[in-house]
């Protein structure tokens, strides 16, 4: 069962997790883009699915509002080391959430699930062009 609890998640500005329902093993998270970056006033929602072998293995987590982003594809599948091969124990649902926040506006672009989002990241002004005209296209939750 995941470690947060709604208390612990509702210090850190612009994010957030409940469980889904009373499915302990299913979670809702929200990210809200960092001040200063191109994700700035953007909210996304996440899922986090936790395995039986939690917290010794890491949840799934995808995005499931579209996010325009080098390291996530059109599905939400998200490429972050801390969601695979460096996942630790000790990592909890805030870890998970802020690690995304980061992840964010500090993209990895040499390891791209994204390759056109990629390419365009050097450019802030037109890449931030492009993810806002593709938030536009979100229906609002």
């Amino acid at each position: 069962m995941p470690k947060s609890s709604v208390k612990e998640m509702s210090g850190n500005k612009g994010i957030s997790a409940f469980p889904e329902s009373d499915n302990l093993f299913r979670w809702i998270g929200t990210i809200e883009g960092a001040v200063g970056t191109v994700y700035e006033g953007l909210r996304y929602k996440l899922s986090l699915d936790f395995p039986s072998g939690y917290p010794y293995n890491p949840p799934t987590v995808k995005f499931l509002t579209s996010c325009y982003h080098p390291n996530v594809d059109g599905e939400g599948n998200i490429c972050l080391d801390i969601l695979k091969d460096k996942w630790s124990a000790l990592y909890d649902v805030r870890t998970i959430l802020l690690s995304i926040q980061s992840l964010l506006g500090e993209p990895n672009v040499q390891s791209p699930l994204n390759v056109a989002a990629a390419q365009l990241w050097s450019n802030q002004q037109e890449y931030k062009l492009r993810l806002h005209e593709a938030s536009a296209r979100q229906p609002k939750s």
